[in-house]
């Protein structure tokens, strides 16, 4: 088998004299999905800033090298008065060499793989969660990731939308080898999407393929009471 492309061994993080994440270990090979579920508090945000390195930690985590990632923030905060369009913030995101007409149409081919591309002049300040978040995601997509890491990427995205969303994500992970960490609190995304799952409630309770670990005892484990997954009707 392949080095893998991320690995963490026996990662805690200690933020303020309190432990958040405690002894986590799992491997993940290229191309593969991790979806990671918990309660609110239980780690898994920091657990994602630990590996972008964002977050001092103990342990080991390893990043195929080398290795560019992509992350998208659960929550984007700027001032929304400020009148700055999607095009402008990926010049800015994207540095000097991206003023080009080349480097727009880049973009809003990015852009239109999330289904956004109709926004592509429109203010920040005036876009809903739904739209922010794929703007969000184009904009972690522009520089080429080996490695992306999303928390929560649907909030503020209803059901048609998200499907859209993690669709992509899935042909990203198939096709171009992507590998794909994400944050949900949804069971049924982590079901269809994901090739493995990390339940974390500060401790890991779980790691494996969704179908297997995902127990009723396990989830009622991790989150502290008892949640059945709840399966949408999606339509192709």
């Amino acid at each position: 088998m392949n080095s893998p492309a991320l690995q963490l061994n026996d990662v805690s993080v200690s933020l303020g004299g309190t432990t958040l994440v405690e002894n986590v270990s799992f491997s993940v090979q290229a191309g593969e999905i991790v979806g990671i579920i918990g309660p609110n508090g239980g780690g898994k945000s920091t657990l994602l800033k630990a590996i972008l390195g964002l977050h001092p930690y103990t342990g080991q985590i390893k990043l195929a090298s080398p290795a560019a990632v992509g992350y998208v923030p659960q929550y984007f905060d700027f001032d929304r008065s400020f009148p700055l369009t999607v095009r402008e913030l990926f010049r800015i995101r994207l540095g000097r060499s991206a003023f080009s007409s080349r480097n727009d149409n880049a973009a809003r081919t990015l852009l239109r793989r999330v289904g956004a591309d109709d926004i592509w002049t429109q203010q920040l300040g005036v876009l809903s969660g739904g739209e922010l978040q794929r703007v969000l995601v184009a904009l972690a997509l522009a520089r080429q990731p080996e490695l992306l890491v999303l928390d929560e990427p649907s909030t503020g995205i209803d059901i048609g939308g998200e499907e859209t969303l993690y669709n992509l994500i899935k042909k990203l992970a198939d096709e171009q080898k992507i590998t794909i960490v994400f944050v949900s609190h949804d069971l049924d995304v982590v079901y269809q999407y994901a090739d493995q799952a990390v339940c974390l409630n500060k401790r890991m309770t779980c790691v494996g393929a969704p179908h297997t670990v995902l127990t009723e005892e396990v989830i009622e484990h991790t989150h502290g009471k008892l949640i059945k997954p709840f399966r949408h009707h999606r339509h192709a």
